[in-house]
């Protein structure tokens, strides 16, 4: 195989590509990425065998088809460290030669043969998202997700794909996100009695996929596997395995208030008012009265905050504290100009966030 590289290209590409190789304890050959060039594309694959992904990569002149093996971590030091434009790379099954117009590096390589496969994607019945609408929808669920629990299936985001509605859930026991969009379903592709939970780091690893909005993403479900098809992209994951709990039972059935909130405003204070928190006290307390909403925190080291927000509350006086963590992962990643609105029950009981089709429940701290 040899091949004509633009460097950033390719960087940007191994870069993606290296977030599936496998890490030292599994198979020593799914620590390096496969290079398989054709005559008019280059593609790369890397797998560890729960995750995979296979990446057409752009500004390639391929002088001789083929396949070739590169060691991911010093392809991507050499990508990173070299200072020519372009890069010709020439491999067989013994070694990989990169070389530049002022340097050149040799690798040892292997058999691509030896290499998994990587599924591709050919499914008939699949639903297709906008790439900007699914890039909001996780980035607004997948920080909720647990990253362990041996009773329940949350160390992923939960799927349901119903007719032209998708949702995506997220929860770790303490907070749950919900976020719901539009799809368009293909030959009556769905969820309907099934619980398929991809695991966060297939979430994260198309996320960084979808770098242009109005492109369409496929999103195809199989017995314990997911595949997700991009322009230039396709990723596959087995899904977490396990039940998931019952996550509507949380909705809070008769909140007492509704309490209209600015983002902007509202994460600001949430900030200076955790500021005084310390490891021992990871809390804040709310208090919502007429006309304002003041929050205050205090440890035993640090100090104490006390941060007044003005609000639009004519509703009975309510106490509530929560760990303002819970409440910042939800709020940075929402626009600051925003309307939302919160909803509460009591100081006792979860509260609920809603902006559009998102929701947002923390359950309170004692």
């Amino acid at each position: 195989m040899q091949a004509m590289y633009h460097r950033e290209g390719l960087l940007a590409a191994v870069q993606l590509a290296s977030a599936a190789v496998a890490p030292r304890d599994v198979k020593p050959i799914l620590r390096n990425l496969k290079a398989i060039a054709e005559p008019d594309r280059c593609t790369l694959m890397a797998t560890d065998l729960e995750l995979g992904i296979r990446l057409e990569v752009r500004g390639v002149k391929v002088e001789e088809p083929g396949e070739a093996i590169l060691p991911a971590a010093r392809t991507l030091s050499i990508l990173r460290e070299a200072t020519d434009e372009e890069l010709h790379l020439e491999a067989s099954t013994e070694k990989c030669l990169v070389r530049g117009q002022y340097n050149e590096f040799e690798m040892p390589s292997e058999d691509p043969a030896n290499f998994p496969d990587v599924p591709a994607f050919t499914a008939d019945r699949y639903h297709e998202l906008t790439a900007g609408q699914l890039r909001d929808m996780i980035r607004r669920t997948i920080f909720a997700a647990a990253t362990e629990n041996p009773r329940y299936a949350v160390t992923g985001v939960l799927w349901e794909l119903e007719g032209d509605q998708a949702r995506l859930i997220a929860t770790d026991g303490r907070r749950l996100a919900v976020d719901q969009g539009t799809a368009t379903p293909f030959g009556e592709h769905d969820t309907k009695g099934q619980t398929p939970v991809v695991p966060t780091k297939a979430m994260s690893l198309l996320e960084r996929n979808l770098s242009d909005a109005d492109e369409v993403v496929r999103v195809c479900f199989r017995p314990n596997e997911v595949l997700f098809k991009t322009e230039r992209a396709m990723v596959y994951s087995r899904l977490v395995e396990g039940r998931y709990p019952a996550y509507r039972e949380v909705f809070p059935k008769k909140p007492t208030s509704k309490v209209p909130l600015s983002v902007g405003p509202f994460y600001s204070a949430v900030r200076q008012a955790a500021i005084m928190t310390d490891e021992e006290s990871k809390k804040v307390t709310f208090g919502f009265a007429k006309g304002k909403l003041t929050l205050q925190a205090s440890g035993a080291e640090t100090g104490r905050s006390k941060v007044e927000l003005p609000i639009e509350y004519e509703a009975k006086a309510i106490d509530i504290r929560f760990d303002p963590k819970y409440l910042t992962d939800m709020l940075r990643v929402l626009d600051t100009d925003a309307a939302l609105t919160l909803e509460l029950v009591d100081g006792n009981s979860p509260a609920l966030f809603r902006i559009g089709n998102y929701s947002y429940i923390v359950m309170p701290l004692t």
